[in-house]
């Protein structure tokens, strides 16, 4: 084979390759009839119950947090809802400090701590309000922030010395 016949071969293969390739593409079950709706490529991003998209909420979520800064910056993060705060903050024992929690999107965030002693679980509204709880250093504290059925959105949150 010369080298123009060789370059033909090829090109014949990727033409035919690419004709079967979008053949499958519009083709419902193999039936050989077009699909009724071609297929749409995924988001990237998910979108919230609301129509917002996760960066969009995160952002929101961050500027809350910015908006009442203070202290000074231990830990932070931003989770999905879904995926929620797990977090055993290294905090030096004696020192006082506060976690801010915003949720933005729809719904309702369930925060705990482990251990509890005196302090009971707290609703966090996907408002974007910010809900704030001191922590003493004293002890191990272990966070916890999940979805109450059928919440959406991210949690920002961040531990300050204060």
């Amino acid at each position: 084979m010369t080298d123009a016949t060789l370059g033909r071969w090829i090109v014949g293969c990727a033409v035919a390759a690419s004709v079967l390739l979008l053949a499958s593409c519009t083709s419902d079950a193999g039936d050989g009839k077009p699909a009724r709706t071609p297929s749409k490529p995924a988001a990237s991003s998910s979108r919230a119950a609301d129509g917002s998209t996760d960066k969009g909420l995160t952002g929101r979520a961050q500027a809350a947090l910015a908006a009442v800064q203070s202290g000074r910056m231990v830990e932070s993060g931003v989770e999905r809802l879904a995926d929620g705060i797990h977090t055993e903050p290294g905090l030096q024992a004696g020192k006082s400090y506060e976690l801010k929690l915003v949720c933005a999107g729809h719904g309702t965030a369930r925060l705990r701590f482990r251990p509890t002693g005196d302090r009971a679980s707290a609703e966090v509204p996907c408002d974007q309000s910010v809900v704030a709880e001191r922590i003493s250093g004293d002890k191990r504290t272990h966070i916890d922030v999940d979805a109450v059925q059928g919440a959406t959105g991210v949690v920002a949150w961040e531990v300050d010395s204060v």
